[in-house]
């Protein structure tokens, strides 16, 4: 699966006319082609996928106002709330692959729009939140209606995209990930400013306020996103079979042929390792994010409105810096460099912003953090979705993901009994720092492909 001998180590030259097997088309009208689709599908994408995460990662916010609500003394809250915070992942995990595979057979236009209303739903539902069996109760099931979503856009892409187009694309539509935090903290702050009106508490407003979108979009999307280039109305008929043959051409190459069932998924070494770097990086990632604004509010001591608009700083710069590299992983080829030093430069971040003193400093040091651990993104699902191609696809991106996913259970989680036991930052920081090391060097450990999937 893994021998590249036959493959040219060199991409095409930029002005030269793709085969006549696509059809001919100039570079120029491979990018305006491409550029069509991209405006057509990522920014329905990428708002759904700010909902979706806002709909994740709240709980961050209301973390803050829940302790009475669960019941549970101060001494062992932090443990309480990273468990309960893990959980989302597990639902996750249990229920992503079959959630691929039914995506891939019933088709992404019902399959997301399920996802979206179920979730939505389920989320609202966290108004009647009370005492810790709910809390656990509540946040599997949220992690099991949200399965699919990420990893079924991210197989979604594939239909569309040459492997040479997607780092970018994935960084696109991953960067709604950081916009909602740009977008959500703020709204989530200002939401809690609502505590007691019509009697209900501000962590309830925020629950059901922003679990409304969802619902929304989810039938936006059940009416206006085409399965597949073929149904796509806005495509002229040599425009598709253009992007039709591209696929297809990369699914007849050597390589692929041996990747197209879903045994392949289960059977291959290196998915099995792309797991293990996706769950270091979501070890990482959901460790910060679960836990930051509570940092941000232990060291500056700010309302909740105040601690919202901090908390956005560092998504805001994830976003520009994640579509720069991005962008550059795909006009050199490579991939796994690029994971790799965005992971250590995180893992940068986490020691210098446990050492810190200076609260602007040790705030520019989780920018720093963060930034690296959203720029691993792109890269990482350009050497993912290069991996398999078929049934295989499915499964496999699946698999990365939910086992992937699996850190952010075990990342807040063991951030929240830290600091239960050390009352310190420090040591939280340095373990997730290490998480970002481990993922920056296994990353150099991956074997390409193609010279298009590094």
């Amino acid at each position: 699966m893994d021998d590249n001998r036959n493959v040219s180590k060199n991409p095409p030259p930029a002005d030269v006319v793709r085969p006549t097997q696509c059809g001919v088309l100039t570079p120029a009208e491979e990018r305006r082609l491409l550029s069509k689709v991209t405006w057509r599908l990522i920014p329905l994408l990428f708002l759904c996928y700010i909902i979706a995460y806002i709909d994740r990662i709240n709980i961050g916010f209301t973390k803050l106002h829940l302790r009475e609500v669960l019941g549970v003394d101060e001494a062992i809250f932090g443990s309480v709330y990273g468990f309960g915070a893990g959980l989302f992942f597990i639902g996750y995990f249990i229920f992503e692959v079959p959630s691929n595979l039914i995506l891939q057979r019933v088709g992404a236009r019902i399959w997301i729009a399920r996802i979206m209303i179920v979730w939505g739903i389920v989320s609202m539902s966290f108004v009647f939140m009370k005492g810790t069996t709910l809390f656990y109760g509540m946040r599997f099931l949220l992690g099991a209606a949200e399965a699919g979503f990420f990893p079924g856009v991210i197989l979604y892409l594939t239909y569309w995209f040459p492997a040479a187009e997607r780092a970018r694309t994935i960084a696109l539509f991953a960067t709604g990930g950081v916009m909602a935090g740009v977008v959500g903290s703020p709204i989530s702050g200002a939401i809690l400013g609502l505590n007691g009106v019509g009697g209900f508490a501000g962590w309830q407003w925020l629950f059901f306020l922003e679990a409304l979108p969802a619902v929304f979009m989810g039938l936006v999307v059940l009416f206006v996103l085409p399965n597949r280039p073929q149904e796509a109305r806005w495509l002229s008929a040599s425009e598709k079979t253009w992007i039709q043959a591209r696929l297809d051409e990369e699914a007849a190459h050597p390589d692929a042929q041996n990747r197209h069932h879903l045994r392949d998924a289960f059977t291959s070494g290196r998915v099995w390792l792309l797991c293990l770097v996706y769950f270091l990086i979501n070890v990482g990632g959901y460790g910060y994010e679960m836990w930051l604004p509570s940092i941000i509010k232990s060291f500056s001591g700010k309302s909740d409105a105040v601690v919202g608009f901090i908390n956005a700083i560092p998504y805001l710069a994830a976003g520009v810096v994640m579509l720069l590299v991005g962008r550059h992983s795909d006009k050199t080829g490579e991939r796994r460099g690029h994971v790799s030093a965005a992971a250590i430069t995180a893992a940068v971040g986490f020691a210098l912003s446990a050492y810190f003193n200076n609260p602007g400093f040790a705030m520019a040091a989780l920018t720093l953090a963060f930034v690296g651990i959203k720029s691993t993104l792109g890269p990482f699902w350009a050497l993912g979705t290069a991996c398999l191609t078929g049934t295989a696809a499915a499964g496999g991106i699946a698999l990365i993901n939910s086992v992937g996913n699996l850190g952010g259970f075990f990342g807040p989680y063991i951030v929240g009994i830290i600091l239960d036991r050390t009352q310190s930052n420090l040591i939280a920081l340095l373990f997730l720092g290490s998480a970002l090391l481990g993922t920056g060097l296994l990353a150099l450990t991956i074997r390409p492909i193609t010279s298009r999937g590094k």
